[in-house]
């Protein structure tokens, strides 16, 4: 009897010590949820904070930043996009089109192609334009010259490989009228002239190892009569000539028409930083030789512009391919082809209180 009422009583101890665990364990549960639904409504209430610094931020952003940021987004979602955004694009931005050819209105921050680090280029997405453009009688379009990833304006594609290398031949032999406008981190002196200085390409040393096409010049000052030397020409460079033309200038900023006659790699951006010391607004690369810094600005550009120097980086090349003369057939007149400015150059134009003069649309 003794021994029945002790395994009872040790029974009836071991189900109330499983009562107490059991009863411990959901306790731990109920606070550990309690835990995790704290957590995610901290988390969503800093996620809400942020949006709504991120609106309080915009709000209080001046035009001009706010043109800045869309640009960045804009050029962003270019590259990022699928393949038949990114030839939608293009094919809305048609300046010209016949039989033989098509010339679009390139945007800013697109490369024309491929490469490391480049997503889409308008060279893959070609053959989606030519369907679009053209239906299923043309598989593709070609390129018939390049533009820097930074440039805007107009680029000629042709519908066929003999156009293409006809209208390549033409770029070679110079044949082409190019015209750019750029705007200038000071004013050149004299405000036209001719700048003839081979470009080459150089690696730049340092803690960002990169390369820039840099000034090749054949002729030095040297000695005491500060007189001019013709130095040995480097094997490596190239043939650069551009004529230049101040065509208005306020305080520290200036708007030119730039015709480059040769066609070297990044030869307007080299020849306005290096040869005239006035290099083009928003070219971060070619501003500073040693380093990738962004483009330092004059404190009354920075206040015309409501920008911070903190915030420079963000400002985009003011360079813009506004007008081609393509001499296609002998015997006809050349097709004269004109692209209006993008909004940022506009709106950059209207806070530097710079003017521009009209494109002749009949020139020849």
């Amino acid at each position: 009897m003794a021994a029945t009422t002790g395994f009872c009583k040790g029974l009836a101890n071991t189900w109330c010590l499983r009562i107490q665990i059991r009863s411990l364990g959901q306790a731990g549960i109920r606070n550990q949820s309690a835990e995790a639904g704290g957590a995610e409504k901290l988390a969503q209430r800093m996620r809400q904070e942020r949006k709504n610094r991120g609106r309080e931020e915009q709000i209080n952003e001046s035009p001009v930043k706010q043109q800045v940021r869309k640009l960045v987004q804009f050029s962003q979602q270019l590259q990022n996009v699928h393949p038949n955004v990114l030839a939608k694009a293009l094919a809305r931005s048609i300046v010209y089109q016949d039989e033989e050819i098509v010339v679009v209105d390139k945007p800013y921050g697109v490369p024309v192609h491929g490469g490391p680090g480049v997503k889409t280029s308008i060279s893959d997405v070609l053959p989606v334009v030519a369907k679009i453009l053209c239906g299923p009688g043309v598989e593709t379009l070609y390129i018939c010259h390049r533009l820097d990833k930074e440039t805007t304006g107009a680029m000629v594609l042709a519908k066929n490989e003999k156009m293409a290398e006809h209208i390549q031949h033409l770029f070679r032999t110079r044949q082409v009228l190019k015209k750019y406008w750029a705007v200038s981190v000071g004013v050149p002196v004299p405000s036209e002239g001719f700048l003839e200085i081979p470009i080459l390409e150089k690696k730049i040393l340092g803690p960002q190892p990169h390369y820039k096409m840099t000034l090749a010049p054949n002729y030095h000052i040297g000695g005491e009569d500060r007189e001019l030397v013709k130095t040995q020409k480097n094997r490596n460079a190239h043939s650069a000539v551009t004529r230049y033309r101040v065509l208005d200038s306020v305080g520290s900023c200036a708007v030119l028409e730039l015709h480059p006659i040769t066609g070297v790699k990044h030869q307007l951006r080299v020849h306005m930083a290096f040869g005239l010391g006035c290099p083009i607004l928003g070219d971060h690369k070619y501003s500073n030789w040693n380093s990738l810094a962004p483009q330092k600005l004059p404190q009354s550009t920075l206040k015309k512009l409501g920008l911070e120097q903190a915030k420079a980086r963000y400002l985009p090349v003011h360079l813009h391919a506004c007008q081609l003369s393509l001499p296609v057939l002998e015997g006809q007149k050349n097709i004269n082809l004109l692209c209006k400015l993008p909004r940022f150059f506009c709106n950059s134009l209207q806070k530097l209180k710079l003017q521009l003069p009209q494109l002749d649309k009949t020139k020849e």
